[in-house]
């Protein structure tokens, strides 16, 4: 894609230029799942966001029912307007100027489309798993099949994981962003500070129990999802293959038999609590994991850390964009549980998103989130 280099620069560039005398024009493929809504409802109120287009797949029917979870509520009170969602096409794109794409579609799609979106001189924030991983082995949970394998290439090695707490200069100046898994947030978030230090007892492995509400599934019905199955019922699911645990050991540099994480399907809309297990190198003080925390997170703006002792709940962190962080620290000072929850659909996906967004164009990460 490097032909293409100049072309994209000259055309960021002259964006910046312009300030704020012009908003920025985006576009949302997938606008009518859960995390599209959401992310369709954030662009709405961002202020340096013109209103976004939205857009359906050509195979996704237009009628009536498709579209009426879309323009209800979201359990919030805001919907999306009865704006109209159109179906996807690159001269659709052309016509309304648009300079950033949004992908909220399965990840073959996501795959598929990228490659082109960026040789046509647009950005990309893909909310999908499609260029999350940059090893073979990870991605195998997939299944991609490529067209031009050797282009696939070239982006999966250039592709931004787009968690900002980690790699905010990266983002900055990133043509895609892969924006991160939810599970894979909440667990990545937890973990890094002590990793960063070296003080987790890795050969003793690490165990991250993590529960998600329904709307982490996504919007097609499975039977899984169906609410006579969900309701007052309690579940663990794809033990040792969840396709967020490549995630999870890129990001964090750990090797496959460092971690044990198992998802569970809670019966409720939204949140994730992931409750992370690890032993310690050597015996430390509440005091030393309060200051590990808090100095790596130090002007995370959307990180919240809890007092010693106090640990989050989803009903805290639902509906914002913070990950909220607690641990407590046994007597021995050497077994430690960190309990992390955030907002699947928000800091999981599509708030993530326009932090993201807020980093690609130099604004404060707050702008459009609070």
């Amino acid at each position: 894609m490097d032909k293409y280099a100049s072309k994209l620069k000259t055309k960021w560039r002259a964006h910046d230029e312009k300030g704020m005398a012009t908003k920025l024009k985006t576009a949302v493929l997938g606008a009518t799942g859960y995390s599209g809504l959401e992310l369709v409802r954030l662009l709405g109120r961002h202020s340096r966001v013109e209103k976004p287009l939205l857009l359906r797949r050509s195979s996704e029917s237009d009628d009536a029912n498709s579209l009426l979870g879309f323009q209800a509520t979201n359990g919030n009170g805001n919907g999306n307007g009865h704006s109209p969602v159109t179906a996807f096409s690159w001269a659709a794109l052309q016509e309304h100027g648009v300079e950033l794409l949004f992908l909220a579609t399965p990840h073959a799609i996501s795959r598929d489309l990228v490659p082109e979106a960026l040789a046509r001189g647009l950005r990309v924030v893909d909310l999908s798993g499609a260029w999350r991983l940059k090893k073979a082995e990870h991605r195998a949970v997939y299944g991609f099949s490529d067209t031009d394998a050797g282009v696939a290439a070239k982006l999966d090695a250039s592709a931004v994981y787009g968690l900002p707490e980690l790699n905010a200069d990266s983002i900055a100046g990133a043509a895609l962003i892969a924006n991160p898994g939810c599970y894979a947030t909440s667990v990545i978030l937890g973990l890094a500070p002590l990793l960063s230090a070296g003080l987790v007892d890795r050969e003793r492995g690490i165990i991250s129990d993590s529960k998600s509400g329904v709307s982490g599934a996504g919007k097609e019905p499975t039977a899984r999802t169906h609410f006579v199955s969900v309701a007052d019922n309690f579940s663990a699911y794809s033990v040792f293959g969840h396709r967020h645990t490549g995630e999870i050991l890129e990001q964090l540099r750990l090797d496959a038999a460092d971690l044990i994480f198992t998802p569970h399907l809670l019966p409720i809309p939204r949140g994730i609590l992931s409750t992370i297990y690890v032993h310690l190198k050597r015996e430390m003080t509440t005091g030393e994991i309060q200051n590990c925390f808090g100095d790596f997170y130090e002007n995370k703006r959307w990180v919240r850390l809890y007092p010693a002792a106090r640990l989050p709940e989803i009903q805290f962190s639902v509906h914002t964009n913070y990950c909220d962080l607690g641990f407590c620290l046994a007597r021995d000072g050497r077994r430690l549980v960190v309990v992390s929850c955030l907002d699947n659909l928000l800091k999981g996906a599509a708030g993530q998103a326009v932090q993201n967004m807020n980093l690609m164009y130099g604004w404060d990460e707050s702008e459009g989130l609070q």
